[in-house]
């Protein structure tokens, strides 16, 4: 199994895109468990609860690993085993250690720990050249700000040793440039 990991600041495609690649290459994708957090708890969140919303997400990311290969299988759908071998998700924990030490100058040990055992593939770096979308979860509209972000996810990126693409352009530009960065690391 291949996981591909997608990451950016808010607003900048992340889960539409893993939608996109879980349906182009008939497989499944783990949501970001953030979203589920903040719209179940508010949006007034402390330094725990960040820890609280990496636990999630990684639970849900090994749900479906462990799962794997029937995580994606729906009732009359049979997927393509050449296609099994691809795990999108939506988030993970260099989204959580930008998110701590952004916002609280600081992040948990607990985060730093998966990030040093974790293993992919492959990661999409969602640019921000998107037109930022208001919902009720988002906290930085301004484009100086999210492109200060985008540096701090580059700078990770940069830094460590799995392959990433810079993803940029309309829905469609991003969708053709991902599918080929992920054909890519199959050789």
């Amino acid at each position: 199994m291949k996981k591909i990991v997608v990451i950016g600041p808010e607003s900048t495609g992340k889960s539409f895109l893993c939608e996109q690649l879980a349906r182009h290459y008939n497989t499944v994708w783990v949501k970001e468990y953030a979203r589920e957090y903040l719209l179940k708890n508010g949006t007034d969140y402390t330094f725990e609860n960040l820890l609280d919303i990496a636990k999630g997400q990684i639970q849900s990311e090994q749900l479906a690993v462990d799962r794997w290969p029937l995580a994606g299988n729906t009732p009359g759908e049979q997927r393509s085993t050449n296609n099994d071998q691809f795990l999108f998700i939506d988030t993970n924990m260099y989204v959580m250690k930008v998110w701590c030490e952004f916002v609280f100058d600081k992040c948990h040990h607990w985060i730093l720990n998966r990030i040093a055992e974790r293993n992919y593939d492959l990661y999409l770096l969602c640019n921000t050249d998107l037109p930022w979308v208001k919902d009720e979860l988002r906290e930085y509209p301004d484009l100086e700000t999210r492109e200060r972000l985008f540096r701090h996810y580059k700078d990770i990126m940069v830094n460590q040793n799995v392959p990433w693409v810079d993803i940029r352009g309309g829905y469609e530009e991003r969708l053709q440039e991902a599918i080929k960065a992920v054909d890519a690391i199959t050789g």
